[in-house]
């Protein structure tokens, strides 16, 4: 065997080229079949022993190619080393193959580090309260420096020199490179702003109007913010507007439980009056109010009874009045309603009187903070308000209508022909 092997190496002396690419041939052999071993053999070993662990169970350090990207190394290696061993080869054609192997190494090396920073940004969003402190953002800001610092060492390995001296280069490219980072500078900077404050979290309602979005946050990275509207399309913001531009996070309604309704009812002026006899009677059957029109006429008869002589005169006297009666009726009816938060504020004010009318203000909180089921429990509270506004002879303002003027025509043609 070694005669037959100096045999073929002393003929191929006598055919430099020929030599040369045998010599090639059987090292680019070697690199596929290190390959094949190494992926095929032992790759597939390791995964099914990683199987067996809590962090290769679901797959994940599987699909991120980790180890598969580590395994390129091997195949490069071997070309680096044994591109010396072929023959009648210009020495600039193996500093160039090792140089380019260099590079290529740096390369898998740093895409390897990446799919480790991603595996673990990947573990952390798996734990329950990763949503409160998103470290997607500095995962990237690590990946940018780690890209950096490796295209640094490939070009270094290219060009076959120290990369202290690109290095010493880059301090008098310090302001392009401010200019050309200078978003990624000011990302960084609001995205720890964000963080350490707390100003939001994936899965918070923002409200930002200016740029039309209005919905979840459904991811925090390092430039940009992704929102799902309510319309189901997608907003892009950059992280640094966050800081720069106001929003609303309803993030704290959502956390206490209720969410505020703030309303008015809009009544006519002219049905407010005082209550004779005969319908207070009849508001007394109402179980709402029994007990305050009770207190409410013993109150008013101490008060009277004070006057003597004087409050014969009906405009000396302190009555009851529809209006201060339904207010007392909107104060229980909201006290025992079952969608309505009763440990939080509950108010029925009136306000300033416009040419709309009289508002009467409602500000309570429901017991829910869903979007459904709050439109529900305001939509059902307005409903049972405005129908049984007339019982108390009050009626809601609203400007004439078409129909109120067709109403309205045949009795003005009686006039005139009167």
């Amino acid at each position: 065997m070694s005669d037959l092997y100096s045999n073929a190496q002393n003929w191929l002396e006598h055919y430099p080229e020929l030599y040369s690419l045998t010599g090639l041939s059987l090292l680019i052999l070697a690199a596929w079949l290190a390959n094949w071993v190494v992926k095929r053999i032992l790759l597939r070993g390791l995964y099914r022993l990683l199987k067996a662990t809590p962090i290769g169970q679901d797959g994940t350090l599987h699909n991120s190619r980790i180890i598969a990207r580590l395994a390129n190394i091997v195949p490069a290696l071997i070309i680096s080393a044994g591109i010396m061993l072929v023959p009648h080869l210009p020495e600039a054609a193996v500093a160039a193959t090792r140089n380019v192997c260099s590079a290529f190494i740096v390369l898998t090396i740093a895409l390897a580090i990446s799919g480790v920073l991603t595996l673990l940004n990947s573990v952390y969003e798996k734990r329950p309260n990763a949503h409160l402190k998103p470290i997607k953002g500095y995962v990237q800001v690590v990946k940018i420096l780690l890209f950096a610092v490796a295209t640094i060492l490939m070009i270094a390995s290219l060009i076959d020199r120290s990369p202290l001296i690109l290095l010493s280069g880059l301090g008098a490219m310090a302001a392009v490179l401010m200019l050309i980072f200078q978003d990624t500078l000011l990302s960084l900077v609001a995205s720890v702003q964000i963080s350490s404050s707390d100003m939001i979290r994936v899965g918070d309602w923002v409200e930002m109007p200016q740029l039309n979005a209005d919905g979840d946050v459904i991811d925090i990275a390092l430039h940009t913010v992704k929102v799902q509207n309510w319309d189901k399309t997608i907003s892009t913001i950059p992280t640094k507007r966050f800081i720069s531009d106001p929003f609303k996070n309803w993030r704290g309604m959502q956390e206490c439980g209720g969410r505020r309704i703030k309303r008015s009812l809009l009544l006519d002026q002219t049905s407010i009056g005082f209550l004779s006899p005969e319908q207070i009677a009849r508001l007394q059957r109402f179980l709402l109010l029994g007990k305050y029109l009770s207190n409410k006429q013993s109150e008013l008869l101490s008060w009277n009874s004070a006057l003597l002589d004087t409050s014969q005169e009906p405009a000396n006297t302190r009555r009851i009045t529809n209006i201060g009666t339904f207010r007392a009726y909107v104060e229980h009816y909201l006290r025992q309603h079952p969608g309505i938060h009763q440990e939080m504020t509950q108010l029925v004010r009136q306000l300033s009187p416009t040419a709309n009318g009289l508002p009467l203000e409602l500000y309570c909180f429901t017991n829910t903070t869903a979007w459904t089921r709050y439109e529900a429990i305001q939509s059902d509270l307005f409903d049972h308000l405005l129908a049984i506004l007339p019982e108390f002879g009050l009626r809601v303002f609203q400007h004439p209508s078409g129909a109120d003027m067709r109403e309205l025509k045949p009795g003005l043609a009686a006039v005139a022909q009167g």
